[in-house]
């Protein structure tokens, strides 16, 4: 596939290029500031996620079969990641390209069906994280509000962030998942092989989640 990752440059878009290229697809990385690569199956791509038009003409230009978003703002900006994602989707729509959003875990259900949700969960989201878990929720709205579109949105767990590659993890639907050791996290680089798996052999479900597994694990 050729597959168009915007964010590219950041913590989970990076490893999203890295984990495609690896399987042999061509990727185009879209950035603001894409930085030179000497990897043939990667082209860099200056385009600004909040210009409609640009959007749309490098997603045309790529001749892309999926999208992935993985843009964050810091300091978290709700309108810009809502608007982003609403541009992509609509770019996306037109041209007939599925979008997988990779998007936060506040928009998923607590475990056991309790309340109150992961983004008002203290135990998952500690306060000063709040309102990043909040754009998320947002975020995952602008996505069921676009039904016509062909999208997922991909909620990872509690905690992510830079690790090892193992390929190990267990994948569910809107409720947090919690590994054997009772946390819920993953790895970047894990969490960039459940994206590929999910664009290379794509599920039923429009929301999903996933967890790390240890060697007993499914994957």
């Amino acid at each position: 596939m050729t597959i168009a990752v915007l964010g590219a440059t950041g913590m989970v878009g990076g490893r999203v290029v890295t984990e495609a290229s690896a399987r042999g697809h061509r990727v185009s990385a879209l950035s603001r500031r894409p930085p030179e690569s000497e990897d043939p199956a990667v082209t860099p791509v200056a385009v600004d996620v909040s210009d409609p038009q640009a959007v749309r003409e490098a997603l045309a230009g790529s001749a892309a079969d999926a999208v992935v978003l993985t843009v964050r703002t810091v300091p978290v900006d709700q309108d810009f990641l809502v608007g982003a994602t609403r541009t992509v989707l609509d770019a996306a729509a037109g041209l007939g390209i599925r979008v997988l959003v990779v998007g936060g875990a506040g928009a998923l259900r607590s475990p056991g069906d309790q309340e109150p949700p992961v983004a008002e969960n203290p135990l998952y989201v500690p306060a000063e994280h709040r309102a990043v878990a909040l754009a998320g929720v947002a975020q995952l709205r602008a996505c069921q509000a676009r039904a016509g579109a062909d999208w997922v949105y991909l909620s990872p767990p509690a905690v992510l962030e830079p690790g090892e590659r193992t390929g190990r993890y267990r994948r569910g639907t809107d409720t947090l998942l919690l590994g054997a050791d009772g946390q819920s996290r993953i790895s970047a680089e894990d969490l960039a092989v459940a994206v590929l798996d999910e664009l290379e052999t794509p599920g039923p479900d429009r929301h999903v989640t996933l967890v790390h597994a240890g060697p007993e694990g499914p994957y």
